[in-house]
């Protein structure tokens, strides 16, 4: 087992921290009724995409969910191209067309969020195959919800996965409910990661509020699929702190499950460990949120003042030319 770094740590700190003030920030901005469409908050799952995608570069491929805003900026995208493409402005990562659910950054290996429940799976195998046929060691991450641990895509792509043994790793985000049905009642097993064995690869489940249980267990998984090894399953068990999306007024889940969620926050038990290894202090903290702070209301200006798509166009980019 790897030991992980002080520097690998506070990149996983700031990381985790860019995606719960950008969420913060896209919460307060929706609320005042000029972002169109819905959005799904990825606040409480930031180890999962900080601690896979820290191990990635822009060459690695990723497929994202309708809860997609962590894994974007995880893998480095600007809060300044996302804002604009939320706000559906021609500045944005898909020049508006896009929005919160289907946001994309082909640059940076971000094959797109998608709205369709399991949508993503077989996109990422794609682009494993990809990486597996030029010879490359590139590897290729789906996350996905356990909204879609029991779709048909999910399954026949983990059996092609392992029959080709692709570098492709498997990241089922567990919040134990998908939308307002409990995953205890939707799915056989307690730990979906069980179910990679029925394909004859490994599978591992991890607490989400232990970044540092993500960060090495993503580490060895990422390091078979570079290895000509196969896939893996990762079921990263999180604590839904909040609704399905903004607004969702959840009347379905029980007021102490919420409460018991909050406290499965991944970002304060990192921040005791910093400050207990003498890598930051109080006033880096500040520091680094003053810093996020402006750069997320020089973001939020230039979307709101980046122009509309123009209309002739809406037929472009449709088809390849």
């Amino acid at each position: 087992m790897s030991m992980i770094t002080d520097k690998e740590l506070l990149k996983l700190y700031q990381t985790m921290l860019r995606i719960r003030m950008f969420e913060e920030r896209v919460t307060r901005e929706f609320r005042k009724g000029d972002m169109p469409g819905f959005v799904h908050s990825y606040v409480g799952a930031e180890a999962v995409a900080a601690g896979v995608c820290i191990h990635l570069d822009d060459d690695d491929y990723i497929s994202s969910t309708h809860r997609g805003h962590g894994h974007c900026i995880a893998k480095g995208c600007s809060f300044k191209d996302m804002l604009a493409e939320l706000y559906g402005r021609e500045t944005g990562l898909c020049k508006g067309r896009g929005g919160s659910m289907h946001i994309a950054d082909f640059a940076r290996g971000m094959l797109g969020a998608n709205a369709i429940v399991g949508g993503g799976i077989a996109l990422a195998a794609g682009g494993a195959l990809a990486n597996q046929t030029r010879g490359t060691d590139r590897v290729s991450i789906t996350f996905f919800g356990d909204g879609a641990c029991n779709q048909g895509i999910l399954h026949e792509t983990m059996n092609l996965a392992a029959i080709w043994k692709l570098p492709l790793i498997f990241v089922c985000e567990n919040n134990g409910w998908a939308e307002s049905t409990p995953v205890s009642y939707s799915t056989s097993v307690p730990n979906i990661s069980d179910r990679a064995d029925a394909y004859g690869f490994p599978g591992v489940t991890v607490d989400a509020s232990d970044t540092i249980a993500v960060y090495e267990i993503a580490e060895q998984a990422i390091r078979r699929a570079r290895d000509k090894q196969g896939p893996t399953l990762i079921e990263a068990k999180i604590g839904r702190m909040m609704g399905h999306y903004l607004g969702d007024p959840e009347g379905y889940r029980p007021r102490e499950l919420k409460t018991e969620a909050k406290t499965k926050d991944p970002i304060p038990p990192l921040e005791s460990l910093l400050a207990a290894k003498k890598i930051t202090k109080e006033r880096d903290l500040v520091h680094f949120r003053q810093q996020i702070d402006n750069e997320l209301t020089d973001a939020v200006d230039f979307a709101k003042t980046s122009p509309l798509p123009d209309g002739a166009t809406v037929e472009s980019e449709v088809y390849a030319a």
